[in-house]
This record gives structure tokens, C-alpha cells and sequence, in this order.
């Protein structure tokens, strides 16, 4: 007789550059906190229709999809992944800008500032 383990993981399709998993370990070493993963996410707002979310979180919701990037744990609710399928998370550090900033292909078109997308 042979049984299988039916318990499967699913993950979703943002992507973290090693830059920005390298600034996620600092700030999250900086708060002395290893129970932390960084949760992103899209809600209604801004002025083209929809605006990211992106914050540490120690809760796990019912529906996340969860993906490792070098120990740096992603979470998406099930509600954004498809807005979020393929996007980018990267972390610019320059003269001229600094921050996390998402490369996103399902974004129709966005506002001025870039911190809202339809």
C-alpha cells in the first residue's frame, strides 16, 4: 500500500531581487525580529484605481501564498496574486531615489507619483 502526502504549499509569482532581500534581512535584523515576513499586497485607492501595499507581518491569513527568497518569507493574499503575477520587488538606493520599489507587468498604466496602477 502506498500513501502520499497530499499537503502542498502554494506559492505566487512575485519576485524579490537579491537586493531587496538583503535590505529586508537588515531591517528586520535592525528590529531584532525573526518572525516577520513581508506581506504585499494591492487594495482600491490612489488615482489610477489600486495602490500596493508592502509592510512586515507575523500573521498568516487564511488564503496567503507564501514564497522564500534566501530566508525572507512573501506573502500575498490570495485576493492580490493576480494583480501581482510576475511583478518585481527591488530596492533602490541612489542620489535620486531611495526604496522598494515594484516592476509590475499587469499595471494597465499608473499615476504620475507611480504609487498607484490600474
Amino acid at each position: 500500500m502506498t500513501t502520499t502526502d497530499q499537503t502542498t504549499t502554494e506559492t505566487h509569482g512575485v519576485l524579490l531581487t537579491d537586493v531587496a532581500a538583503a535590505k529586508v534581512k537588515s531591517l528586520l535584523e535592525q528590529e531584532g525580529r525573526d518572525d516577520l515576513r513581508l506581506r504585499v499586497g494591492v487594495q482600491p485607492g490612489g488615482c489610477s484605481g489600486l495602490i500596493y501595499q508592502l509592510y512586515f507581518d507575523e500573521r498568516t491569513l487564511d488564503g496567503d501564498l507564501v514564497r522564500d527568497f534566501d530566508g525572507v518569507g512573501v506573502v500575498v493574499d490570495r485576493m492580490s496574486a493576480p494583480y501581482l503575477g510576475g511583478a518585481t520587488i527591488d530596492f533602490a538606493d541612489t542620489i535620486e531615489k531611495q526604496g522598494f520599489t515594484i516592476d509590475n507587468p499587469n499595471a494597465g498604466g499608473s499615476c504620475a507619483c507611480g504609487d498607484s496602477f490600474s
